[in-house]
């Protein structure tokens, strides 16, 4: 059969392609250390999993509304409230298959043929892909590395034209770990809502921040922004429900009525019981989200010196997610290797490691690697690592 033209024009998910690989090895009996996929290694809290229980046993296993179940929105609702003082109605909220269809359905429902959404590199490799399914085209702006790869307001007015719709934020940053500042928020949101720029914020990772650093919603700090932005976050990663797969959506009302729409013709509701598991991720006990952030926090300053010990290997030290994004490109140069690609692709084979090349997040020079996993395998793996180093410099 002949493959649509809008399916050859996107890439596959870089991250999805190292995993499998690391997969395919473990399934065949090689001891590979996966520090590739972006998933908490602890197991979903229990009381979460009690609440799914319940309303499985409860009868809770049909159809719900399109746009979530009536008792979520109204968590989110509070949850915007307590943690970020904003103030929201559930007509604002529609729950999603995870945080990337929610990213999914607001490009299908704000973007025409043409219109340019300006994407800060490094970017979460499915930004650029979704835009393009949805007709758009990515603007890239690189972030630099002395910035902390943060992106100016300067080089977002440079890259704006007629044609630019919207803007893609993300803090913190998948793959760099790094927080916009309240400040620097306040700056580029302002420069949005005059220019008339909707801003997409993915702030999926907001409660996994470290060294007392807070991640603000763009519309806490510019709250005049509410009805030009689509605010996307979900529980997969604060509370280690990646399977469960609920995101959500924030945005004004009436651009949650055209979301909706659409869901309402390809998925229909987020699964039932999955749903009312997020109900009590949101209202609940928020003390195993605290553990787990202190978990993730220890491991990031045990792997960050073990790290920039290496030879080769060059990083700023991020304060939220549960990234390292360090420049590889010095150390593909010392071992032989032509890109950092190739070097990756043969710490998979040979060192028995599985990190995701940086090319898929638009840095070609670095590589993500991801610390949420035991400080056993971290370890391990980075003796893998500067062992491989020391055996192949040449």
């Amino acid at each position: 059969m002949e493959l649509s033209q809008r399916v050859k024009n996107i890439s596959l998910s870089s991250t999805m392609e190292i995993t499998a690989k690391a997969d395919m090895l473990k399934a065949s009996g090689v001891d590979v250390i996966a520090l590739a996929a972006g998933e908490p290694d602890f197991n979903t809290p229990q009381s979460i999993i009690d609440a799914a229980f319940k309303a499985a046993n409860e009868g809770r296993t049909k159809y719900t509304a399109a746009s979530g179940i009536p008792e979520l929105k109204e968590a989110i609702v509070q949850k915007m409230a307590r943690d970020s003082h904003v103030t929201i109605a559930s007509e604002q909220i529609i729950v999603t298959t995870g945080a990337k269809q929610a990213l999914y359905l607001a490009f299908q429902a704000l973007l025409n043929s043409g219109d340019e959404v300006i994407i800060p590199s490094p970017y979460w490799v499915s930004y650029t892909e979704q835009v393009k399914l949805a007709d758009g085209v990515p603007v890239i702006v690189p972030g630099l590395e002395e910035n902390d790869f943060k992106v100016t307001v300067e080089q977002i007015k440079q890259a704006t034209t007629s044609k630019t719709k919207a803007m893609v934020l993300n803090s913190p940053s998948n793959p760099t770990g790094m927080i916009y500042t309240a400040d620097e928020l306040k700056e580029i949101g302002h420069y949005c809502l005059e220019q008339g720029i909707v801003v997409v914020s993915d702030e999926i990772y907001e409660k996994l921040v470290y060294e007392g650093a807070k991640a603000e919603s763009i519309i806490a700090v510019v709250p005049e922004l509410q009805n030009q932005s689509v605010i996307i976050n979900g529980v997969s990663k604060s509370y280690a429900m990646t399977g469960w797969r609920i995101g959500y959506a924030i945005a004004e009302a009436s651009f949650i009525k055209a979301m909706t729409s659409l869901v309402s013709h390809s998925t229909s509701n987020p699964t039932s019981v999955a749903q009312y598991a997020a109900v009590e991720a949101l209202s609940g006990s928020q003390e195993p989200v605290e553990t787990m952030r202190q978990a993730f926090e220890g491991r990031l300053n045990q792997t960050y010196e073990k790290l920039v010990s290496i030879p080769g290997f060059k990083c700023s030290k991020p304060h939220g997610a549960f990234y390292l994004f360090p420049n590889a490109k010095r150390a593909a140069d010392m071992t032989g290797f032509a890109s950092v690609t190739e070097f990756v692709t043969a710490l998979v084979e040979e060192a028995r490691i599985a990190l995701i090349p940086g090319e898929g997040f638009g840095y070609p020079d670095n590589v993500r690697l991801s610390y949420a996993t035991s400080l056993d395998n971290l370890n391990e793996a980075l003796d893998r690592l500067n062992t491989f180093m020391e055996e192949h410099i040449k």
